[in-house]
């Protein structure tokens, strides 16, 4: 039996708790990568390399992100969206979504309009 119906979030509440997933989730990488058995107690050291740790790790974060959106858009065009459709999903223009993506909406992604065009007597 389904559940109730999710009710929409707004971006701001989105962006809150996609923050503080990452934030979980890369300070318990960076806390598994710098307490490591041959690291030696030293408390300024650890507390630079922790968070220069943490900077590699929200980096690479950024990366799989970016890889993400790449898979989405991609995906999105497939099924038939257009660039004013990915640049709004996005926050950008259409102009910008086409320059993110050049060649993403192609005759073979986008889909012949429902009302066809009158033909030529």
């Amino acid at each position: 039996m389904p559940g109730p119906p999710s009710v929409p979030r707004s971006p701001a509440e989105t962006a809150a708790l996609v923050t503080q997933a990452v934030d979980e989730l890369t300070r318990r990488l960076a806390h598994s990568s710098v307490h490591s058995p041959e690291d030696l107690p030293d408390a300024a050291g650890d507390a630079r390399r922790g968070a220069l740790v943490r900077l590699r790790i929200l980096n690479d974060v950024k990366l799989a992100v970016r890889h993400l959106e790449n898979q989405a858009a991609h995906t999105a065009a497939e099924s038939g969206a257009g660039y004013p459709e990915i640049g709004q999903a996005m926050s950008i223009s259409r102009q910008g979504a086409r320059r993110r993506w050049p060649g993403l909406i192609t005759n073979s992604t986008s889909h012949p309009s429902s009302h066809p065009n009158p033909r030529s007597s």
